[in-house]
């Protein structure tokens, strides 16, 4: 037990036949926000990552949404109302008046104050929120939340180019409905903000696969294992620089079994940072595309209602490309490796692959190191066995009432509800040969009820004429190639 086994790394694979339920969250503003110039995050990832997406045709295959952006009200679940009030009043131009608060908030250097920044934290907010609420409301399967997975921001303070913990608000909401979550980080640095919210309670395992000493955040070493009701409930694997696939593989999924049949979680919560991957800006692992994705197939595989979050990732056109390729893996499709064009395209050079290669870095993640890791977590382990029993109650009633419409009246219509007639509208066939053949006619619109109400509403970003421009250039082509 506990002796580190280094597998072979197979080829990945999906079963297209494996239906999945996808709603898939985008913001079009989230790319717009900058952190400054020579600033390593740069949110214009997210809509590099979302053009790779919608070109590769993923959009036929899953919901798309654009959520609610989180109130105040929602962001003060977890963080202090003076911190959100001081991130919401900030800007670039009133810093002045804001002195102390800089120093006791943590806003500066890493984490700057710029223009838009409390809308900014808010996009990321509201993914993960809407997320965990459609998980709760069995609307889904998989959520996607690239804009999401800012693991490092505290209860009262900014850290590591974090302002708001999304993923501890959206693994809240998952609480109201789920007994026991777990959440998986394989950013390479620790993920310290989540770990330390859930640290005292074993209604949320924490387990963060990270690149530990001399490193940022610090934190995260083998014997951080949580207290009172949380011992045993955070696992923590630091790992060494160059790790490789097969390496990480060996070492992830051991781990990941034996969480999954001991704590046995209800929902999943994984943050995919492509800091991980090989020739990241500020990372030091040496993953590739496949080595990165195969931790988002090997959770899914589990069949467990799962959220997936963004997170770190410095090298702009191989974030993209991952979490593109991931997207596909969670859509059971294995995407063409060569790029289709997009509005992004220059940025692929020189090859404009679907592909992030590992460099000829030493791994110096040894197998007696590996091994020493293995036994340790494993034993620690054998105290979750018997899963947290938890109180049943009846479900809180969500925060605030928006007073939203019927999913399918007229008047919802525009916001494309999660009901089964808005998603039957938004997804197109395997089977269809193009897009928009048959639109429903406006008499259905107003006759489907299923009188569900959304506690926050959410609004699909594909234009309304979107299929039929899509069908009439098809014709056009077809009429092309005939004449």
């Amino acid at each position: 037990m506990g002796t580190f086994q280094l597998m072979p790394f197979d080829p990945l694979s999906v079963d297209p036949s494996e239906k999945k339920r996808v709603a898939y969250f985008y913001d079009s503003d989230v790319g717009n926000y900058a952190y400054g110039a020579g600033h390593p995050m740069k949110p214009h990832r997210i809509r590099m990552a979302h053009s790779l997406i919608m070109n590769y045709g993923l959009y036929k295959k899953m919901e798309i949404y654009r959520a609610k952006p989180a109130t105040k009200q929602e962001m003060c679940q977890f963080h202090t109302d003076e911190y959100i009030d001081f991130l919401a009043r900030v800007t670039p131009d009133n810093l002045d008046m804001f002195s102390k608060e800089q120093i006791k908030f943590n806003v500066g250097d890493d984490c700057p104050v710029f223009d838009g920044l409390f809308e900014y934290a808010a996009i990321s907010g509201g993914g993960s929120m809407e997320g965990a609420a459609r998980l709760n409301r069995g609307k889904c399967d998989i959520a996607i939340n690239y804009a999401g997975g800012l693991h490092h921001a505290k209860k009262s303070e900014a850290s590591g180019f974090c302002y708001l913990n999304d993923i501890v608000l959206g693994i809240i909401e998952l609480l109201r409905y789920h007994p026991r979550v777990l959440y998986i980080d394989i950013d390479v640095h620790h993920g310290d903000g989540v770990e330390e919210a859930f640290y005292t309670t074993d209604r949320v395992m924490t387990c963060s696969f990270h690149k530990y000493g001399e490193f940022f955040p610090g934190t995260g070493e083998l014997r951080d294992i949580g207290v009172g009701k949380g011992k045993h409930h955070a696992v923590n694997v630091p790992l060494r620089d160059g790790i490789d696939d097969a390496t990480y593989k060996s070492i992830f999924e051991p781990v990941i079994k034996r969480i999954m049949d001991w704590y046995q979680p209800s929902a999943v919560v994984l943050q995919c940072g492509g800091d991980s991957l090989s020739g990241d800006r500020l990372g030091c692992f040496n993953l590739s595309i496949k080595g990165h994705a195969n931790c988002v197939n090997y959770v899914k595989s589990f069949n467990i209602p799962m959220m997936v979050l963004g997170g770190g990732g410095y090298t702009m056109r191989n974030v993209s490309r991952t979490w593109t390729y991931e997207t596909g893996l969670l859509n059971n499709t294995l995407l063409d490796p060569e790029l289709p064009y997009n509005d992004y395209y220059e940025y692929y050079g020189p090859d404009y692959q679907l592909d992030v290669r590992p460099s000829n870095m030493h791994n110096a993640n040894s197998p007696e190191y590996l091994s020493k890791i293995l036994s340790q977590i494993f034993s620690n382990l054998e105290n979750t066995r018997h899963t947290p029993s938890v109180q049943m109650n009846d479900v809180p009633h969500d925060l605030e009432d928006f007073g939203d419409e019927e999913e399918d009246t007229a008047d919802a219509m525009d916001t494309k509800g999660g009901s089964q007639f808005a998603r039957d509208n938004i997804i197109v066939p395997d089977n269809e040969f193009y897009d928009g053949d048959d639109k429903q006619k406006s008499k259905d619109i107003s006759d489907h009820k299923d009188g569900e109400t959304h506690p926050r509403p959410t609004m699909s970003i594909i234009p309304p004429d979107y299929y039929e421009k899509a069908a009439a250039d098809m014709v056009k082509e077809l009429e092309n190639e005939e004449s």
